[in-house]
C-alpha cells in the first residue's frame, strides 16, 4: 500500500506556464498521445531541476483549458481570448482545433468570419487609403523602372492622371474632380427627368409646330438652360471617359467594369439623339443615363457596402426567389380552381397564367386590386397567399440586415484604427540551459513545434 502511494506521488508533475503553476499527474497527460505534454522528460530544456518543474512561456489562460482537456476530454474555448491566439496555443501544444466542444464552437469560429470580412473590405477599399508611389508603379507594371529611377514622362503623366480620376481620396485635386463628377452626374439625371416631363415622347422640339405644341396640353418645352446644361454634362463625361480609357492600367479590366459600361452607353445615347431618327430602341438606350447614379459607388463607402451585402446574401436572395416562385405557381393554380367551385359570373381568373400576376402582387403585399377573388373558397386561398407571402419575404430579411450591419461595423472600426501598424513580436529570452539532453525527445518536439517557432519567433522551445 505504501509503495503504491509513493508511486502515485512520484507520478506528479509541476507545469509553470506564464508564471502560473499547475500540478497534475503524468498519467493524465498521457491520455492524449502524440502531444507535447505526453512526452515530458527531465532531459528537456524546459525542465528546471532546482524547482522541479517544467517552464513554458505561453498564455496561462489558454493552458488552463488545455490542461482541462487532458483531464476531462472536453476542449472549451475561453471567452477572453482572441481566436487566432487560441489556435496558435493549441498548435504549440500539439492539439487539434476541431476538438472544440459544440457549445463553444460558434463563439470560437467568429474570428474566421471576421478575417474573411476584413479581407473583403480590403478588396473593396472602402476606407479610401492613399496609394504610395511604389504601389502605383506596381499597378501599372512600372515597378522596375520606379526603383531604377528611369520612369519616362508619359509613364509619370499616365499614373498621375489615373490617380486623379480613379482615386478620389489621393489628393485635394482628386477630391475636387470627384465632386465635379458627382455634380455633373446628378445634373445629368435631373435634366433627363425634366426633359421627359416637358416634351412628348418621340417628338423633337425643332420639328414641332406651334399648333402641335398648343395641342400637347400638359407638356411644355424645357427651359433653354437645361439644353445647354445637358450638353455641358455630356462634354464632361466624354472627356472623363476618354482620359480614363487612355491612362487605364488595363483596358480589359476597364471595359469589364459595369460602371464604365453604363457610362459609355449613356454617353453614346446622348450623341445618337442627334445622329439618328428617334425610335423605341434608342429611347430604351437612354435609360443608361439614369443608371449613371451607380457611379456614386466610387465615392460612397456606404453604397459599396450595400452592393456587396447583396452579393454576400446571394444564397438567401436565391432561396427567397425560389420559394416566391413556388408560392406564385401554387396559389395561382389554387385560386383558378377555387373560383370555379361556386357560381361566379365575374370570375377574373379564367386561366392559371392570369392568376400568376395576382399571386405575385398578393405575396409581395402590393395588392393592385385589379383582380380579386369573389367566392368564399377564393377569399380563403387569397388570405393564405397573403400570409405565405409575408412569411416568405420576412425570413431572409434578418440575414441581409445582419450582413450589412457586420460589414458596416467593421468599416467603422477600421476607420478609427491607425493606417499602418507594426506586427513585430519581440523575441523571448532563453531559459537557462541545463546539461540534460535527449536527442529523441528533442527531435520529436522540434518537428512538432516547427510551425509555431516560425510564426511566433520563439527560439527557446527545445
Amino acid at each position: 500500500m505504501k509503495k503504491r502511494r509513493d508511486e502515485k506521488w512520484n507520478d506528479r508533475v509541476t507545469l509553470n506556464v506564464g508564471g502560473i503553476r499547475h500540478e497534475t499527474y503524468k498519467a493524465t497527460l498521457k491520455k492524449i498521445p502524440a502531444t507535447r505534454l505526453s512526452r515530458l522528460t527531465e532531459a528537456l530544456v524546459n525542465y528546471d531541476p532546482i524547482l522541479n518543474e517544467y517552464f513554458y512561456d505561453r498564455h496561462p489562460g489558454v493552458f488552463a483549458q488545455v490542461l482541462n482537456y487532458y483531464r476531462t476530454g472536453k476542449l472549451h474555448y475561453p471567452a477572453d481570448v482572441c481566436g487566432p491566439l487560441f489556435e496558435q496555443e493549441l498548435e504549440f501544444w500539439g492539439l487539434d482545433t476541431n476538438q472544440v466542444e459544440p457549445c463553444c464552437w460558434s463563439t470560437y469560429s467568429v474570428h474566421r468570419d471576421t478575417q474573411a470580412t476584413l479581407a473583403i473590405l480590403d478588396k473593396l477599399d472602402v476606407e479610401g487609403e492613399r496609394l504610395s508611389d511604389e504601389e502605383i508603379a506596381r499597378v501599372f507594371g512600372f515597378e522596375e523602372e520606379y526603383h531604377g529611377g528611369v520612369l519616362t514622362r508619359w509613364q509619370r503623366l499616365r499614373s498621375r492622371v489615373w490617380i486623379l480620376f480613379d482615386e478620389p481620396y489621393s489628393s485635394l485635386t482628386a477630391k475636387c474632380i470627384a465632386c465635379v463628377s458627382v455634380l455633373f452626374t446628378c445634373l445629368s439625371v435631373l435634366c433627363f427627368c425634366v426633359k421627359s416631363y416637358a416634351e412628348p415622347p418621340g417628338i423633337k422640339h425643332e420639328e414641332e409646330s406651334s399648333e402641335d405644341r398648343s395641342n400637347n396640353t400638359g407638356n411644355v418645352d424645357p427651359h433653354r438652360a437645361f439644353f445647354y446644361l445637358e450638353h455641358a454634362c455630356n462634354a464632361w463625361f466624354t472627356v472623363e471617359i476618354v482620359l480614363r480609357c487612355l491612362v487605364s492600367p488595363s483596358l480589359k479590366r476597364f471595359a469589364m467594369s459595369p460602371v464604365n459600361v453604363i457610362d459609355l452607353l449613356a454617353t453614346m445615347s446622348f450623341y445618337t439623339e442627334f445622329s439618328a431618327e428617334p425610335n423605341l430602341y434608342l429611347e430604351l438606350l437612354s435609360i443608361a443615363r439614369v443608371l449613371r447614379l451607380f457611379k456614386l459607388t466610387r465615392h460612397s463607402p456606404g453604397l459599396k457596402i450595400l452592393i456587396h451585402t447583396f452579393k454576400a446574401s446571394a444564397k438567401e436572395l436565391a432561396l427567397l426567389v425560389f420559394f416566391l416562385m413556388l408560392g406564385i405557381v401554387l396559389f395561382a393554380s389554387l385560386i383558378f380552381y377555387a373560383e370555379r367551385l361556386q357560381e361566379n359570373p365575374d370570375n377574373d381568373f379564367d386561366s392559371i397564367p392570369r392568376g400568376l400576376l395576382w399571386a405575385l402582387v398578393t405575396m409581395t403585399t402590393v395588392g393592385y386590386g385589379d383582380m380579386t377573388p369573389k367566392t368564399f373558397p377564393g377569399m380563403f386561398i387569397g388570405g393564405l397567399c397573403a400570409l405565405a407571402g409575408v412569411l416568405t419575404i420576412a425570413l431572409p430579411v434578418p440575414v441581409i440586415v445582419s450582413n450589412f450591419s457586420m460589414f458596416y461595423s467593421h468599416t467603422q472600426a477600421r476607420s478609427k484604427l491607425p493606417k499602418q501598424r507594426r506586427r513585430i513580436l519581440p523575441v523571448t529570452p532563453r531559459r537557462p540551459h541545463w546539461n540534460h539532453t535527449d536527442s529523441g525527445d528533442r527531435r520529436f518536439l522540434a518537428s512538432l513545434a516547427s510551425k509555431s517557432m516560425h510564426s511566433t519567433g520563439l527560439n527557446n522551445i527545445v
